[in-house]
């Protein structure tokens, strides 16, 4: 690890002009940040500590919107009874996000702009990485091992997976992020942070130099009572997703009125399913409409040689989603 500065600002302003003079990284929890900075992938000049910012932490269930400070711990809001009943797919996807350990010190902030877990972006013995070192090639495509990365939103320079768990749940329920940086303040639909890779896979979102992330939001809805997050990986606990879905239902009767699905593990960004969404919307909510759903939301994907099982996987995964959501919509029955 090289020598950099370090900063620890009093105020949001004051980190906004440290970022902007010493051209440092963001600090907030470390968990991503500091392990980049170890394996060598990061070496920024200096870094700027904005977790004493209390103005960026906390978060409240209002009357329309739940709102989560940028800097609120993982691992309390995981646990907090009331955001439990309110909005039990934000507790799970971050339940099942990472250790104990983990959760008490990263924050909500830091975790959606989380960078990928590729092998190849990680480890600096491999020179071919795109993301890491733009123009260099991706060893993923070029006979590397891939049954750890995206088949969704990939290009002929990039396939690396999207790792976190609960961005998939707030692209499913129409979040927004708010932010403050040098040119001031922005309201973002979660839904347009993230960009696909494309020709540049380096630039993983919109924002610009200097812009902090303050505080999300997210909308109040019937589904979002009756929602779950469901998880498969390699082991039971503290693994990244071979498969993930982000889901809630609202019913009219036996109908579906309102359907939110979202896929994790599978995806360069995280990623909305649409047209699975649409075809559940306004017919029972079955085991085989469920299924149905399922397979629709993996109609697209693109496989790669050690990728395939993903695809039955995640339409299982998301079919059983449903049904834990559609159980909840009926009071558990």
């Amino acid at each position: 690890m090289r020598n950099f500065a370090y900063y620890s600002p009093k105020n949001l302003a004051d980190a906004i002009a440290a970022i902007r003079d010493s051209g440092g990284d963001i600090l907030a929890g470390g968990t991503t940040v500091v392990d980049l900075m170890k394996i060598g992938v990061r070496e920024p000049s200096a870094l700027v500590d904005i977790t004493g910012l209390a103005e960026l932490e906390g978060h409240e269930i209002g009357a329309d919107r739940i709102r989560f400070g940028a800097l609120a711990r993982m691992g309390h809001l995981a646990d907090d009874k009331y955001l439990v009943a309110a909005a039990p797919v934000l507790t799970e996807s971050l339940w099942k996000a990472a250790s104990p350990q983990l959760r008490n010190v990263a924050r909500l902030g830091g975790n959606i702009l989380q960078r990928t877990r590729c092998p190849y972006f990680r480890d600096t013995a491999y020179a071919q990485c795109n993301k890491r070192s733009p123009g260099s090639g991706c060893a993923a495509l070029d006979g590397g091992e891939t049954s750890h990365h995206a088949i969704f939103g990939g290009s002929s320079a990039c396939v690396a997976m999207y790792p976190g768990d609960w961005a998939q749940a707030l692209i499913a329920f129409d979040a927004e992020i708010h932010t403050q940086g040098p040119g001031g303040r922005r309201r973002i639909p979660f839904a347009d942070l993230h960009v696909l890779p494309g020709d540049t896979p380096e630039v993983e979102t919109i924002l610009q130099r200097g812009e902090i992330v303050t505080e999300i939001t997210v909308p109040i809805v019937p589904a979002l009572k009756a929602s779950h997050y469901l998880k498969a990986r390699d082991r039971e606990s503290y693994a990244f997703a071979s498969a993930s879905a982000a889901v809630g239902v609202e019913l009219d009767g036996d109908a579906v009125r309102d359907v939110r699905i979202a896929l994790g593990g599978v995806a360069a960004t995280p990623w909305r399913a649409r047209a699975a969404e649409e075809s559940l919307k306004g017919k029972p909510l079955t085991e085989e409409s469920a299924r149905a759903a399922g397979r629709i939301a993996f109609a697209d994907a693109r496989e790669l040689e050690g990728s395939a099982y993903k695809i039955k996987l995640g339409a299982d995964v998301v079919a059983g989603a449903l049904m834990t959501a559609k159980s909840r919509a009926n009071g558990g029955k």
